[in-house]
């Protein structure tokens, strides 16, 4: 009794963390790069909760889709557009780090 118990808490809460991938894990995760995992993609989205907020989060997620949409961006001569490639590519830097396996 006690065991399923503990079994079930833990169960309990784990599940809203699954349920709950961020914008990147979730990209990551349906890409079709045969190196994307749970454990991969989870760790990215680590990093990307450290380096990078929201809204860039969503616009960071977008490349997984569309690479050609990350190459406008870095070309772009937009001062918010600049701005964001540098946070992203500190994010590409730390995460290259931090999940290299």
């Amino acid at each position: 009794m006690t065991k399923t118990l503990i079994a079930a808490s833990l169960l309990a809460l784990a599940l809203p963390l699954t349920a709950m991938a961020g914008p990147i894990e979730s990209a990551c995760l349906k890409s079709d790069r045969k190196v994307a995992n749970r454990a991969l993609c989870g760790c990215i989205q680590q990093v990307a909760d450290m380096t990078l907020k929201g809204g860039d989060q969503r616009q960071a997620a977008k490349f997984f889709r569309d690479p050609d949409q990350a190459q406008k961006v870095r070309m772009s001569k937009s001062d918010r557009d600049n701005a964001f490639w540098a946070r992203y590519k500190n994010f590409g830097e730390t995460a290259a780090a931090y999940c290299a396996g």
